[in-house]
C-alpha cells in the first residue's frame, strides 16, 4: 500500500487521502465491512452524497490496495487490508525512512527539537533504542 501524495498541510488522515477518502476509510475503520450504500448513507448523516461518487471513490480506495472487496449476490462490501492503526504505523515509518534518506542526521535533530514537553516513557524508550543501535542489534 503506497500513499504517494503526503500532505504536510493537513492534519490527521487529510494528509494520506482526499476529504472524501478520508472520511470513507473513518466509516470503514470502525468496525465490519459495509456496502457502498450503507457508507453514502453515513455520509448523508453529515450531507448528501451522490451513491455513484462514493462508488467511484471506494473503487479507487481499492485499487490503490487499501481496501478489500467481497461479492454477496448484487451487493459489494468493502473493508480495509490494514487497521488504522497498521496503516498510519506503516506510513509514518515510509515517511521516516524518505525524510532520513533525504536529509539524514537533520531530521533527527529537527524531531528532538521539536520535543519541547517529553513524557519520561518516550525519553525511556528513545535511550533504549539509541543503546540497541549502539549495540548493533536494530529492532
Amino acid at each position: 500500500m503506497n500513499i504517494n501524495n503526503f500532505r504536510f498541510d493537513q492534519v490527521g488522515l487529510n494528509r494520506f487521502f482526499g476529504p472524501l477518502e478520508a472520511k470513507i476509510m473513518d466509516i470503514l475503520w470502525e468496525g465490519s465491512e459495509k456496502s457502498i450504500k450503507q457508507v453514502q448513507q453515513r455520509l448523508e448523516i453529515e450531507k448528501s452524497i451522490n451513491f455513484n461518487t462514493v462508488m467511484t471513490v471506494m473503487n479507487r480506495l481499492l485499487e490503490k490496495g487499501i481496501l478489500q472487496k467481497r461479492v454477496e449476490g448484487r451487493t459489494s462490501f468493502f473493508k480495509p487490508i490494514k487497521t488504522k492503526e497498521e496503516f498510519i504505523e506503516e506510513q509514518s515509518k515510509k515517511l521516516t525512512d524518505n525524510l532520513l534518506d533525504e536529509f539524514g542526521g537533520l531530521v533527527v535533530n529537527h524531531m528532538l527539537d521539536s520535543l519541547t514537553e517529553v513524557d519520561q516513557q518516550l525519553l525511556n524508550r528513545l535511550e533504549e533504542k539509541i543503546d540497541q543501535l549502539k549495540k548493533g542489534k536494530k529492532q
